[in-house]
């Protein structure tokens, strides 16, 4: 069975997070949670080969199961499609177990770059016993926590945690099992932390997820998705986000917003290298 690694949102030519992208077929959901493992990637996206109408099913799976949305991994499936497709502009409709979106892939100088319409996002105020619970946990200096935090989902909730400085982030070094113990209690996906955005709307972050088996992922889209609208508020239309430096695998998410009829229009996406094509090994 090929299995195509690509490095979805990197910077600059760097980087990016390492995403297997191959064929679905027969497989049981045991096996689509070992493929991960199998190829050295945090995530993996199953495409249909088969479709029963304009839109792609895909399906996407950690070693812990399988996720309602990935956003890089979004990113990778529209760089393989693409890639398939040939020529410089694709366009895609996918459709995941909960709803059909529309993504984009352009071929340019950098690579090719995708982005996809996330869906809307439920933006929320944490509760107290989900302050409680989850910031001890990250082991935030004290005076680094910032203001506005939030409770965000596009797919599965997933708190947003606000620190002062960049250096604040960096030295983040959450308490692995007692994060997964809160997350697990309380239904979220993980902890996005991040910075203030300057002027241009650059900041970096961090996600730390261990409730779907990634500590801390290189890259996610669709939590970058949730802070662009929770941004949006504040009249920010657009947003750069450096993730994955601690890691020794920068990454970039960009996000854009537009006022719709019923709250923010998100497009989120980054840059793919299609990095080889290989084969499942066997488990």
């Amino acid at each position: 069975m090929p299995v195509t690694i690509v490095d979805a949102c990197r910077r600059d030519g760097r980087g990016g997070s390492p995403t297997a992208v191959l064929d679905d077929g027969p497989f049981s959901d045991a096996e689509r949670r070992a493929v991960p493992a199998l190829m050295g990637t945090s995530h993996a996206v199953f495409v249909s080969p088969e479709n029963d109408g304009p839109a792609v099913p895909v399906r996407f799976f950690t070693t812990e199961g399988e996720l309602p949305a990935c956003g890089h991994g979004t990113v990778a499936a529209l760089a393989v499609l693409a890639e398939r497709a040939g020529g410089d502009d694709h366009r895609a409709v996918l459709r995941t177990s909960r709803r059909t979106f529309t993504g984009h892939c352009v071929r340019n100088a950098s690579g090719l770059t995708a982005e996809f319409d996330p869906g809307p996002v439920d933006l929320r105020e944490p509760t107290a016993r989900e302050r409680a619970l989850v910031l001890p946990a990250l082991g935030i200096a004290p005076g680094a926590l910032g203001s506005g935090l939030r409770v965000a989902s596009v797919g599965r909730p997933r708190m947003l945690v606000p620190v002062t400085t960049r250096s604040a982030l960096t030295a983040l070094a959450p308490d692995q099992d007692r994060l997964r113990a809160a997350c697990d209690e309380l239904g979220l996906l993980g902890a996005y932390v991040h910075t203030p955005p300057t002027g241009e709307g650059s900041l970096a972050a961090r996600l730390f997820a261990p409730s779907i088996g990634v500590p801390e992922d290189i890259a996610n889209a669709n939590s970058t998705a949730c802070l662009a609208a929770h941004l949006a508020g504040r009249g920010i239309t657009g947003i750069s986000v450096d993730m994955g430096d601690a890691l020794g695998a920068p990454s970039t998410i960009t996000a854009t917003t537009r006022q719709g009829p019923s709250g923010p229009v998100v497009r989120v996406g980054g840059t793919a290298t299609i990095e080889r094509t290989t084969v499942l090994p066997q488990a």
